[in-house]
């Protein structure tokens, strides 16, 4: 186990030796607030789109389920008529210029893992920008009439409208410290500011605040090379596997896996780490099976037995109801205001 994996263990499990660390958590998170008030004061300029944006975020350190909402709202704005767009930053990628426009072609070395993913779920435009307002701008330009922002929350320099929060059900807030005491990037009370919080999986530590119940479930295996769907049952691929994953949070995917009746050895890798032959030099030769996020990395070099596992976000229809609601009202106020 690295150094990293063994301080979110920590961190989530509230071991007693990063108590030496709080005071400078509480640092932590004194500068954090003192930022938001510069913005919130204008004393650091916020550029506000002419359209509608929804900031998917998270308070905690680690992979919360993001992206599946992500993918899920962009699914859900086209069927009820809009023209969405995503921003995101492009963490792991280094492109030649920005803003970046990925489209499902895109070297990863380039875009990123993530947006990489999310231009080949969705189909729709996904600009990559550190600088997320001329992300959000180069967006508008291309048409779109809503802005998904992928892991804005703590982006201030990007106006929102609607802020969606996602909460591990299985880890919620840890510790409840800021960093490097805890997993949190802000206070707990951060929480009491958005407009949702959407827990993902059954919430296993109480909440002081009421959410929105997200599932992730398992919709069909993708031979990697071919691109060929299977249904998960019969499993596609002989047991014992190699499963991997280079995610935030690896061990909700090899639950999701058990879960399938895949058994095999699973490896557990750094939050985007770059892939390339040497990454499945596993022993014994086995079936690979890795996630949607890892596969946009090694579509040219992976082995022949790689397998995919897709997931798509489901959730309730109270919360689709509230979602149409709030851009109705923000679509005609900006009819008035136009």
């Amino acid at each position: 186990m690295s150094l990293a994996q063994r301080w979110i263990k920590a961190a989530y499990g509230g071991s007693n030796w990063l108590v030496p660390l709080y005071p400078l958590g509480n640092l932590y998170r004194y500068l954090m607030g003192r930022r938001a008030q510069c913005y919130r004061e204008g004393n650091k300029p916020v550029w506000q789109a002419p359209v509608p944006v929804i900031v998917v975020g998270n308070i905690t350190l680690g992979g919360t389920g993001k992206s599946p909402l992500v993918a899920w709202l962009s699914r859900w704005l086209v069927q009820q008529g809009f023209s969405p767009g995503i921003v995101t930053r492009g963490y792991g990628g280094k492109a030649p210029h920005y803003p970046l426009l990925v489209t499902p072609s895109t070297d990863p070395a380039h875009s990123g893992d993530e947006p990489l993913m999310l231009a080949q779920q969705t189909g729709v435009p996904v600009v990559a920008d550190p600088q997320r307002a001329r992300g959000a701008e180069r967006l508008v330009q291309q048409g779109c009439d809503v802005l998904i922002s992928d892991d804005g929350l703590q982006h201030l320099a990007l106006g929102r409208d609607i802020e969606l929060v996602v909460i591990d059900g299985a880890r919620g807030l840890g510790n409840q410290r800021c960093l490097p005491a805890g997993p949190l990037r802000e206070a707990p009370g951060r929480l009491a500011s958005v407009d949702a919080v959407i827990v993902n999986g059954a919430l296993q530590r109480p909440l002081e605040i009421s959410s929105v119940a997200m599932q992730l479930v398992p919709q069909r295996w993708r031979q990697l090379p071919t691109g060929q769907h299977y249904p998960l049952q019969p499993l596609p691929f002989a047991l014992p596997v190699h499963g991997l994953a280079g995610i935030g949070n690896p061990q909700r995917f090899f639950n999701t896996l058990r879960e399938l009746g895949v058994e095999g050895e699973m490896h557990p890798l750094a939050d985007h780490q770059p892939f390339d032959e040497h990454t499945f030099q596993f022993m014994p030769p086995r079936p690979i099976i890795m996630t949607a996020k890892d596969a946009v990395k090694c579509q040219a070099f992976a082995p022949s037995d790689s397998w995919v596992l897709e997931v798509e976000a489901q959730l309730p229809q109270a919360f689709e109801d509230w979602l149409a609601n709030k851009l109705s009202v923000l679509t005609q106020r900006g009819c008035t205001d136009g």
